[in-house]
């Protein structure tokens, strides 16, 4: 991929009293809209070694096209 876009962000722990606590992350807006990603959709997982994750959406929308207005 040429124009490889990055978002950094750290991993946060949720700490709940009496329980394990949980690791999340957070998916940048500006990268969701861009794939149009939307809440509740289901994603997985898959890990390809220790320093790669690949996110997975079990179904991916049909593409919709976006039109511009000219300014003429």
């Amino acid at each position: 991929m040429e124009n490889q876009v990055k978002y950094a962000l750290k991993v946060q722990a949720i700490r709940p009293k009496g329980q394990t606590p949980k690791l999340y992350v957070y998916f940048p807006i500006p990268l969701a809209a861009a794939i149009g990603l939307k809440p509740g959709e289901e994603v997985q997982w898959e890990l390809l070694d220790r320093g790669e994750l690949h996110l997975v959406r079990k179904q991916v929308p049909a593409t919709q096209a976006h039109l511009r207005a000219r300014n003429d």
